[in-house]
C-alpha cells in the first residue's frame, strides 16, 4: 500500500519548526537514527511514558474555529453593570488592531535587554506616568496581576517595612474597610494567614490604632457601595500612630477626584482594566501600584527608569533590578515574576490616545448618567446609600423587591450586583447609552423623561449637576507630558504605535532563545477568539449560567491539563507562574493543617530549582532549607537525605524543578520524591520546564503531588513583553480537596483553600489559547512538541560544541529542552553581557544571562524554530567565539573591539567619522545572512548598567530628553 501524503492542514506542520528533510539532517548531526533514540538517551527509562495522552484528537485550524464558535454561542453576553472593579470599556480600534492583535507587541519578552526593548519600555513608562499622575504619588511600577494581588503586595510590603524598626513581637494587624471589594479581601486573607497577619474588617468610622498593634490600613475610593467619602481625618490619625495607609482607587474616578497621594496615602493600588482592556471573564488586566519615593526599593514588580547609553544618549531600562527574586531568592520582597505588560501597554496607550481631557470627558459623562439614574430612582421612592457617588449606586430594597428587580433585569438582558448584605448595586461605565438608561429605569419602574441631551464641553450632560463632594474635586493637572498630547488623531497614534514597535525585537524578527522561558510560536488561530465578543465582553461575576461556553472550556481544559500532568484535578485560578507556585504550596499547607500537622513548615529547595521558588515558600509561611547540587547539576541525594533526616518532623514539602533548571533530566528523581514522602512531606514540582515533559513523562509519574504550569511557556500563551501569564495547578487526589475557592463563584475543592486571584478563574480569556493549543495538536502533536524541543536543544549543543563548553548534560551526554554554555573561561575577553549585546548585532535576542550559574548563558530554542533559524543562531554564536579568540590572541584591541562596543546603532554605523579599529561592515554585517533581511537595528547603543539612585526617574522625563 503506498504511503499516504500527510494532511496539509494539520496544525502540527505549522507549529513544529523542522520539516521532514531538516529532521533527518538534524538527527545526523546529533548522532542518532531517530527521535525515539534521542528520547531514550535523554529521558530516564524509569519515568518514560510511551502511552498516548487521553486528550481529544487533533483538529485543523479551520475546524477548530468552527468548534469554538459553537462553544462561544453558549455564552450569553448581557449588558453587565455589575462593577466591582470590572467594567465594560471601549478599546480604541487603533489599539485593538495594532497592539492587542499584533505579534509585534504580544510576542516580545520582558525587557531585560534594554537596547532592543526601547519601544515597550517607553510604553510602560507612559503607563507608570499615567498611574503616578492619577494617584498623586511619585513612584509607580510597570503593573501587577490584579487589584487583589496589588493590595496584598502593599500589605506585605508595609508589614515588612514596619517590622524592621522595633524589636520584639511584630506589629501584625491590618485594618480593612468594609467597603473594600470582597474579592480583594479574600486575596488579602489568603496572603495574611501564613504570615500571621491579622485582617480586621470593619467600617472606617470604627478604625482605631492601638499603639504597636496596627501597622496599616486599606481604604476603597470610591467604596464598594459607590460612595465617595472623605478619608483625610482617618489618614491623619493613622499617620500620627505610625500606621501606613493603602488606598484601592478607581483610575477613571481619579480624573475627577482628589488623588489619594494628595491626602496622605502611602500607596495606591488598583486595576487599569477600564482603560480599554476587555473584561474577558476576569482577565488579563494590568493592576497598578504607586507609592512614595521612600519605598521605591520595596515596591514589588518592575520599574522602568531613565538611563543613558554608552554615547551618553537618552535610553530607558528596567531599574532597581537587585530586587529580582532570582537573585534574592528567599529574601526577595515578593515572588512577582510575570506582570501584565501587554495590558499595561494597552491601558497606557488608551490614556495616550484620549489624553487628560478625553479621560475627564469619559468620566464626566459616566458620572452624569449615574446622576440621571439616581434622580429617577429617588423620584420613584427608592433610598440610595448616599448622595456622593461617582459611577455606582447602592439601592436599598427588601429581599422581595430585589428578587423582582433581578427577574426583570434578566428578562431585559441586564446584570446588576446583588451584595450579600442586601439591596442592588448598579455601576455605569463609558459604554452606557440612553437606551441603557431607559431600560434600567424600566427595570426599577422608575419613570424617566430623559431622551438624550447635548454634552457640555467637558463631556458632561447639559443640565446635570455633579454629585461629587466639592472638598474632594480634583484641582491638580495630570497627563501633561507631550506623549499624552501628541497622538490624538488615528494617523498620529498609528504611527506612534508602529514607531515604538519598530524599536523592539520580537518573535516577528527572530528566535528568542531564553532558557526556562519557552518563547515558542503563539499561533494566530489560538489568539483570534480572545477578541471575540462572546469571550471578551463577559463580566467575571456574571452568573455562570450565562457563561456555559467558558464553563465547557474550563472543564475540558482542566481534564486535559490533569491528564498531561498525570494527576486527577486542576485549578485554573492562579494568574501567573509565581501565583501558581504560591497556590501549590498553600494546597500542601492546607493538607498538613487538615491532618493537624501545623508544625510542618519546612520547604526543602534544591539549588537547581526555579528562581521564584524560595520567595513563594516564604510567602506561604515556610522556612527554606537549601539542598546542594553535585558536579553534574543533579540534586545531591546524600545532602537531601541529610536535610530530610534533620527536618523530618517538620518537613512540609520539597520544591523541585524538572527537568532541572540546569537542563537535565535527573535519573534519581523517583528516589528523591520517595525520600520526601517517607518523611511525611509532599512534593511540589515547578512546571517551568514542562515543555520537555508533555507526552514523554509527567509530574505524577516522577512522584510529585502537585505542580503548576506556565501556560505562557509550554502552552503557548504569548509573553506580551512581560505578561500576561497563567499558572494553573494540577494535583493528585490527596490534595484535590484543598484547591483554591473564591467568594464570588463556586470553584475549588471540597475543603477549598482561600482565593489567590481576584477573579475565580484567573485571566480566563487567555485560557482559550492553551485550550486551542491542545485541541489542535492532539496527543501525538503534544508529544512531538516535546520531542522537537529536545531535538533542537541537542542540535545546538552539537553545532557549537567545538566553540563552547555545554554544562550539566545528562548521563548520556544529552540536554533536555535547554542547555547552559559556560563563558567563564572567556571572562578576560568576553563576559555573558558582551555575548548578549553582540548577539543583537547578529539579529538575535540574548539567551538567559548568568542564571542559574553566574558567567553562563542558558539557551532554549523551543520546538517552533526551523533548522534554518537554528543554524543562523549557531553561526552567530560560533562567529562571536571567533571574535573573542581574536581579542585573546591580541589580533584586535582589548578595549576597542566589536564585543565591548556592541550593539552598534545605525546612527553610529552611518556617522561621517568612524573611529574604531575595526570596519563598519564587521560591526554591522559580520555574517552574510544579515544582508538578506535579517538585520535588526537597536535604537540605542549599550545601555549604562551602572544606573542607580543618583538620577532615578520613573515617570516620563521632560520632553528635552527626547530631543
Amino acid at each position: 500500500m503506498p504511503a499516504l501524503t500527510p494532511r496539509y492542514d494539520k496544525f502540527t506542520h505549522r507549529h513544529l519548526g523542522p520539516d521532514a528533510t531538516e529532521l533527518s539532517a538534524m538527527l545526523d548531526v546529533v548522532g542518532v537514527s531517530s527521535i525515539d533514540e534521542l528520547m531514550d538517551q535523554t529521558v530516564p527509562a524509569n519515568i518514560r511514558d510511551h502511552k498516548a495522552l487521553d486528550v481529544p484528537a487533533a483538529v485543523s485550524e479551520y475546524y477548530y474555529l468552527q468548534h469554538l464558535k459553537a462553544i462561544a454561542a453558549k455564552n450569553k453576553v448581557m449588558r453587565s453593570f455589575i462593577g466591582m472593579g470590572y467594567y465594560n470599556t471601549i478599546t480604541p480600534s487603533v489599539i485593538l488592531r495594532n497592539v492587542f492583535c499584533n505579534p509585534g507587541w504580544y510576542t516580545q519578552y520582558t525587557p531585560y535587554q534594554a537596547e532592543i526593548a526601547q519601544g515597550r519600555l517607553e510604553s510602560l513608562l507612559n503607563y507608570q506616568t499615567m498611574v503616578s499622575d492619577l494617584t498623586g504619588l511619585p513612584v509607580a511600577n510597570a503593573s501587577l496581576l490584579d487589584e487583589g494581588t496589588a493590595a496584598a503586595e502593599a500589605m506585605t510590603m508595609f508589614y515588612g517595612v514596619r517590622n524592621k524598626r522595633p524589636k520584639g513581637d511584630p506589629v501584625a494587624t491590618f485594618l480593612v474597610s468594609d467597603q473594600v471589594l470582597p474579592q480583594t479581601i479574600a486575596v488579602l486573607r489568603t496572603r495574611a494567614e501564613p504570615l500571621d497577619i491579622k485582617i480586621d474588617v470593619r467600617p472606617v468610622e470604627e478604625f482605631d490604632f492601638p499603639q504597636d498593634e496596627v501597622f496599616g490600613m486599606l481604604l476603597q475610593y470610591p467604596g464598594a457601595n459607590g460612595l465617595v467619602e472623605d478619608h483625610r481625618a482617618v489618614v491623619e490619625k493613622a499617620q500620627a500612630a505610625d500606621v501606613f495607609t493603602v488606598v484601592a482607587a478607581d483610575l477613571l474616578a481619579l480624573t475627577l477626584l482628589t488623588p489619594p497621594g494628595e491626602w496622605g496615602a502611602d500607596a495606591v493600588v488598583g486595576n487599569s482594566q477600564r482603560f480599554g482592556v476587555p473584561m474577558g471573564f476576569g482577565g488579563p488586566h494590568a493592576a497598578y501600584f504607586a507609592t512614595t519615593d521612600k519605598y521605591k526599593r520595596q515596591i514589588p514588580g518592575r520599574i522602568i527608569g531613565v538611563s543613558q547609553d554608552r554615547h551618553g544618549n537618552y535610553a530607558l531600562r528596567m531599574a532597581l533590578q537587585t530586587r529580582e527574586q532570582h537573585i534574592r531568592r528567599e529574601k526577595a520582597t515578593s515572588n512577582i515574576c510575570t506582570a501584565q505588560a501587554l495590558l499595561a501597554n494597552m491601558a497606557g496607550f488608551y490614556a495616550t490616545y484620549h489624553g487628560a481631557e478625553g479621560l475627564k470627558a469619559i468620566a464626566k459623562r459616566t458620572h452624569h448618567f449615574t446622576a440621571i439614574f439616581a434622580d429617577a430612582l429617588t423620584a420613584a421612592g427608592y433610598t440610595l446609600a448616599g448622595d456622593a457617588f461617582f459611577d455606582t449606586l447602592h439601592v436599598e430594597a427588601n429581599p422581595e423587591k430585589v428578587a423582582e428587580i433581578k427577574a426583570r433585569s434578566q428578562a431585559e438582558g441586564y446584570n446588576f450586583y446583588y451584595p450579600k448584605e442586601g439591596g442592588v448595586r448598579i455601576s455605569f461605565d463609558e459604554t452606557v447609552a440612553t437606551t441603557d438608561l431607559q431600560a434600567v429605569c424600566r427595570i426599577f419602574a422608575a419613570p424617566l423623561d430623559y431622551q438624550g441631551a447635548n454634552l457640555t464641553e467637558d463631556g458632561g450632560v447639559e443640565g446635570i449637576t455633579d454629585r461629587l463632594p466639592k472638598a474632594l474635586l480634583r484641582t491638580t493637572d495630570f497627563l501633561t507630558h507631550p506623549n499624552f498630547k501628541n497622538h490624538r488623531t488615528e494617523t498620529k497614534m498609528m504611527r506612534y504605535l508602529k514607531r515604538l514597535e519598530n524599536k523592539d525585537l520580537s518573535l516577528c524578527h527572530s528566535m528568542i532563545p531564553l532558557g526556562s522561558c519557552t518563547m515558542k510560536l503563539n499561533a494566530a488561530t489560538q489568539l483570534i477568539p480572545v477578541s471575540w465578543s462572546e469571550f471578551a465582553d463577559i463580566h467575571p461575576f456574571a452568573p455562570i449560567e450565562q457563561a456555559q461556553g467558558y464553563k465547557q472550556i474550563f472543564t475540558e481544559l482542566e481534564q486535559d491539563l490533569a491528564e498531561i500532568c498525570g494527576f486527577s484535578d486542576c485549578s485554573l485560578q492562579p494568574n501567573s507562574g509565581a501565583s501558581g507556585e504560591y497556590a501549590g504550596l498553600l494546597v500542601i499547607r492546607a493538607y498538613h493543617h487538615d491532618r493537624g500537622d501545623f508544625h510542618r513548615d519546612v520547604a526543602i529547595i534544591p539549588e537547581s530549582a526555579h528562581g521564584t521558588n524560595p520567595a513563594s515558600a516564604v510567602m506561604a509561611g515556610m522556612k527554606v532549607v537549601v539542598v546542594a547540587s553535585d558536579e553534574a547539576g543533579n540534586i545531591d541525594v546524600d545532602d537531601l537525605k541529610k536535610k530530610v533526616a534533620e527536618h523530618k518532623d517538620n518537613l512540609s514539602s520539597l520544591m523541585i524543578t524538572y527537568p532541572s533548571t540546569y537542563g537535565v533530566f535527573e535519573t534519581g528523581v523517583v528516589e528523591i520524591c520517595d525520600i520526601v514522602h517517607k518523611a511525611g512531606g509532599m512534593v511540589y514540582m515547578d512546571g517551568a520546564n514542562m515543555n520537555a515533559q508533555v507526552g514523554l513523562t509527567s509530574p505524577g509519574r516522577i512522584g510529585a503531588d502537585v505542580c503548576h504550569l506556565n501556560l505562557h511557556k509550554t502552552f503557548a500563551i504569548p509573553h506580551g513583553g512581560g505578561g500576561p501569564g497563567m499558572g494553573p495547578i494540577c494535583c493528585n487526589e490527596k490534595l484535590a480537596p484543598f484547591l483554591p475557592g473564591h467568594p464570588m463563584a463556586e470553584t475549588g475543592g471540597k475543603k477549598a483553600s482561600s482565593a489567590v486571584s481576584a477573579a475565580p478563574w484567573g485571566s480566563a480569556s487567555i485560557l482559550l489559547i492553551s485550550y486551542a493549543y491542545i485541541r489542535m495538536l492532539g496527543s501525538k502533536g503534544l508529544r512531538q512538541a516535546s520531542e522537537y524541543a529536545i531535538l533542537n536543544a541537542n542540535y545546538i549543543a552539537k553545532r557549537i560544541e567545538n566553540s563552547y563548553t555545554v554544562l550539566f548534560q545528562g548521563v548520556q551526554g544529552r540536554s533536555a529542552h535547554e542547555l547552559i554554555i559556560d563563558l567563564r573561561p572567556l571572562k578576560s575577553v568576553m563576559g555573558a553581557a558582551d555575548l548578549a549585546k553582540r548577539l543583537i548585532d547578529y539579529g538575535f535576542h540574548a539567551p538567559t544571562l548568568s542564571w542559574p550559574v553566574a558567567g553562563t548563558v542558558m539557551i532554549e530554542p523551543t520546538e517552533s524554530e526551523s533548522q534554518e533559524e537554528l543554524d543562523r543562531f549557531c553561526d552567530a554564536l560560533i562567529a562571536i567565539r571567533e571574535e573573542a579568540d581574536a581579542v585573546a590572541r591580541g589580533d584586535v584591541d582589548a578595549e576597542d573591539n566589536v564585543l565591548m562596543n556592541a550593539p552598534h546603532t545605525i546612527t553610529e554605523i552611518s556617522a561621517d567619522e568612524w573611529t574604531h579599529a575595526y570596519s563598519r561592515e564587521k560591526a554591522a554585517y559580520p555574517l552574510s545572512y544579515l544582508r538578506e533581511g535579517y538585520k535588526f537595528w537597536p535604537s540605542v547603543a549599550r545601555v549604562d548598567d551602572g544606573y542607580g539612585d543618583r538620577n532615578f526617574v520613573c515617570t516620563c522625563p521632560p520632553i528635552e530628553a527626547y530631543q
